[in-house]
């Protein structure tokens, strides 16, 4: 369960200005981790949750997902 390639997807979107609208756009976990993986990078669904360390930014993901993986 490593999140270096959750960071590392977390990264290009921030760095991509598509990519991070199609991950903004994103409402349920299955569409994130679709998303990844087209763009190279296999998520374990479990690695997205507490405790780990929360990969992304409020503002990258979509209210729905800021509830789920950031418990905000």
């Amino acid at each position: 369960m490593s999140v270096a390639p959750i960071k590392a997807f977390s990264d290009k979107a921030r760095a991509t200005a598509e990519l991070g609208a199609q991950l903004k756009a994103c409402q349920k976990i299955k569409e994130l981790r679709a998303l990844a993986l087209a763009e190279g990078f296999e998520i374990e669904e479990n690695s997205l949750y507490p405790p780990n360390e929360p990969q992304f930014t409020e503002d990258q993901l979509s209210e729905r997902l800021v509830k789920a993986l950031l418990r905000a």
